[in-house]
């Protein structure tokens, strides 16, 4: 139970990456705050997974792009379990795939504002509460490669999140540290929604691991920045695509 005692924080944790964390992190020990913004089922079933496991965990609706929405999450984590040692940055999306010459303002700054500024948000109002603990963000092999064709809006914003974990580290330092994951082609409804069949066929084939990463994978990713095992590592953006993208 490496993480007994401890409470965390889990955004975008109603489906696939961010589900798969809470209930890993839950499964060591940690309380779970779990954030969801419309999939609700996939929260609920998640507390009840944990709960019925001996855990705590509890599920709340929100628009982390929003203060207030983050503001009310923080504040109903620490009136549950009484404080907060890890965040796991998970929240966010492509939305969808949009040329820069065909991009509208609106566009950009919803990206911008889904993947970068609810990180921030949710950093700035944690920190209040977090004397140690570990912050793991969600980059993306977009914010190394540039990600695919219309993708130039996630991978930048994806690419400040990698920036974003590098001066974190130092300014958190020693007490905090902070890490990210840059997920290749994890099998996901992100890729089902926004990725070709072929293109994810492609990379069974040519991949040195010969096929997709699962949200497992990157739940064990997770939980090792989150805890003690992880304790020398800070400030790094860690690859996780099967070898697809060599950093």
């Amino acid at each position: 139970m490496k993480l007994q005692g401890q409470t965390a924080i889990v955004t975008g944790a109603g489906r696939d990456i961010g589900l798969a964390a809470a209930l890993k992190l839950a499964s060591e020990g940690a309380n779970v705050a779990i954030n969801y913004f419309s999939s609700s089922a996939g929260a609920d079933e998640a507390v009840s997974q944990i709960t019925a496991r001996g855990g705590r965990a509890i599920a709340m609706q929100g628009d982390l792009t929003k203060k207030d929405d983050v503001d009310a999450l923080v504040s109903k984590t620490l009136t549950e379990f009484g404080g907060i040692h890890i965040l796991v940055n998970n929240a966010g999306g492509l939305i969808a795939r949009v040329k820069v010459a065909e991009m509208s303002d609106a566009h950009w700054h919803a990206v911008m504002d889904l993947n970068l500024t609810s990180t921030f948000l949710m950093i700035r109002a944690c920190l209040a509460h977090m004397e140690t603990g570990a912050i793991v963000n969600l980059a993306s092999q977009a914010g190394r490669d540039g990600g695919g064709m219309g993708a130039v809006a996630y991978a930048t914003s994806k690419g400040a999140v990698m920036t974003m974990t590098r001066a974190l580290a130092k300014e958190l330092g020693p007490d905090i540290r902070v890490n990210a994951l840059c997920p290749g082609m994890i099998d996901t409804d992100f890729h089902n929604i926004h990725t070709p069949d072929a293109a994810r066929r492609g990379l069974e084939a040519t991949a040195p691991a010969r096929r997709q990463g699962t949200p497992e994978d990157t739940a064990n990713l997770i939980l090792f920045l989150a805890s003690a095992d992880s304790e020398f590592i800070t400030g790094t953006n860690i690859d996780i695509n099967g070898g697809m993208l060599f950093s």
